[in-house]
């Protein structure tokens, strides 16, 4: 039976192997919130923002017949809880400014002889015009609407088809999801190279023991910062053209607005993510620790972008929180401008927070590499 005393050796020698490893693995602070924190705090982000329920969509109002029947139609999407009316409008010339500006998703517009119509016997159409930026939100909102003027039309008058909703979706008017993702990652497949392009500049350094040697140079911490941040940033435009050139002209998607302005908005949308990946690299101590930080970092900001889900269907603390996230004014900019043709007056309150955020990181990761150089 020596084979079996071998085999139980074996056993209990891989044993101790493994409760050492599990020791090392929990008696580190740093380990341990590593394995419990994200785990947490993902599963909350994904089920929390990570929805194409629609939950809010903002609607405004035209409606010329000012009858009973419409004031009705009006009444039944009102009390669904899900639209919310952020204006009445006088006139139809109201409607562009209102979609143009973001402020609402879906405008209904009612003409004068809707009433006369039903009450002839006639089918009665209403137009729905839809902002085709954010596609799904605005086929969904269509089928909701839809389906309440079906039901109304069957109740009140016989026929679930007297009152004809007639869509227009402007920007995207066959509201194809393609487009508004594949446009969407011209920021966001940029930002996940610049960020860990940049996230593991200093770490690698330190890990491979040339760290004290850059130290040693006649450059100043400032200069080496700069020298560090420049790479990142080209990559991520290079990363960016590739992708637009493929969405440009291998899917056809045609560009409504200025391509020097997309690129204008993705330099300073790629300073302010150098400036956190640079400051995740000047925090780590070596390159495991930096990729780490940097996933933890990418997946919520990913989440929380408007990549996928519309911010204004996330939880409401969450759609605060997204206004630290670089990734959702870039990747609104970044849309605006391709679908719409935005130029900087229309897209400066995605601009100015772009700004902002690589005014702040630059400036922190410059505080932390002279902190830990030291």
């Amino acid at each position: 039976m020596i084979w079996l005393t071998e085999f139980r050796t074996f056993l209990f020698q891989i044993y101790h192997l493994v409760r050492k490893e599990f020791l090392a693995l929990l008696k580190d602070p740093k380990s341990r919130a590593i394995l419990i924190v994200p785990v947490i705090a993902q599963s909350l982000l994904f089920g929390y923002a990570a929805t194409y329920d629609l939950t809010y969509s903002p609607y405004v109002l035209f409606d010329a017949s000012r009858s009973i029947e419409s004031r009705e139609l009006v009444r039944r999407i009102d009390a669904t809880g899900i639209f919310s009316r952020a204006a009445t409008l006088s006139s139809q010339n109201e409607i562009a400014p209102m979609i143009i500006s973001g402020k609402t998703a879906v405008a209904i517009s009612i003409p004068p002889d809707f009433a006369r119509r039903l009450a002839g016997g006639e089918n009665a159409p209403v137009q729905l015009i839809l902002d085709g930026r954010n596609s799904m939100t605005a086929a969904l909102s269509a089928a909701y609407i839809g389906s309440i003027a079906a039901r109304y039309s069957a109740e009140r008058f016989g026929a679930a088809q007297a009152i004809q909703i007639e869509r227009r979706a402007w920007y995207n008017e066959n509201l194809n999801s393609r487009w508004t993702i594949l446009v969407g990652l011209i920021a966001a497949l940029a930002m996940i190279q610049t960020l860990l392009t940049s996230a593991f500049s200093v770490a690698r350094e330190r890990e491979q023991g040339t760290f004290d040697q850059l130290l040693v140079t006649p450059l100043r911490p400032l200069q080496i910062l700069i020298g560090k941040a420049v790479a990142p940033v080209v990559v991520g435009l290079v990363q960016s053209s590739v992708i637009f050139c493929v969405i440009r002209f291998w899917f056809g998607l045609p560009l409504a607005g200025s391509a020097l302005l997309i690129f204008a908005v993705l330099v300073v949308f790629n300073l302010a993510a150098v400036g956190l990946g640079l400051s995740i690299s000047a925090y780590a101590l070596t390159m495991q620790q930096a990729m780490l930080y940097a996933f933890l970092a990418i997946v919520p900001m990913m989440l929380l972008s408007g990549l996928f889900s519309p911010v204004s269907n996330m939880a409401e603390v969450l759609q605060w929180v997204t206004y630290a996230n670089p990734m959702r004014f870039g990747m609104d900019a970044v849309r605006r401008i391709y679908l719409e043709g935005a130029g900087l007056e229309q897209i400066w309150f995605d601009f100015v927070p772009l700004a902002v955020m690589a005014g702040v990181m630059m400036p922190l990761a410059a505080w932390l590499f002279r902190n830990r150089m030291s």
